[in-house]
């Protein structure tokens, strides 16, 4: 585990690369010991979801309110999802995830920009490193 600094990840979808800061929970630290990982991607309406295995949901923030640029943990599908614009289920503009999910981060910047990557099939999210050493 870092000291206090903010962790974060990159996540690459088709020719769209971003970062996003990761919160200090539990399922938080379960999502960045995972990775990295590359896998096939699903798109529900403005949302990407993904199967990432071998993380504890500890259900801190278990919640169907969310806004975009969230990244959230379904630990029922062990799923990493991240929503950048409207779902089926919203009424409004922001997205509604189909089951209560653990937000465990945030986009930094615009995470509209992954519209552009709607017919993506693969995702790549990673650490990124912030020069210390990790004690093994």
């Amino acid at each position: 585990m870092m000291g206090n600094g903010t962790r974060r990840i990159r996540i690459s979808v088709g020719g769209v690369r971003l970062e996003a800061e990761l919160k200090a929970t539990k399922t938080a630290d379960a999502v960045y010991a995972a990775l990295p990982i590359e896998a096939p991607i699903n798109t529900w309406g403005e949302e990407f979801y993904f199967k990432i295995s071998g993380v504890k949901d500890h259900r801190e923030t278990a919640t169907t309110q969310v806004k975009v640029g969230d990244v959230a943990f379904w630990g029922a599908g062990e799923v990493l999802a991240i929503f950048f614009g409207r779902t089926p289920m919203s009424l409004g503009v922001d997205p509604v995830p189909a089951d209560r999910v653990n937000v465990v981060g945030r986009i930094v910047g615009d995470a509209t920009v992954l519209r552009q990557a709607l017919d993506a099939t693969k995702i790549r999210v990673e650490k990124i490193e912030d020069g210390t050493r990790a004690i093994p």
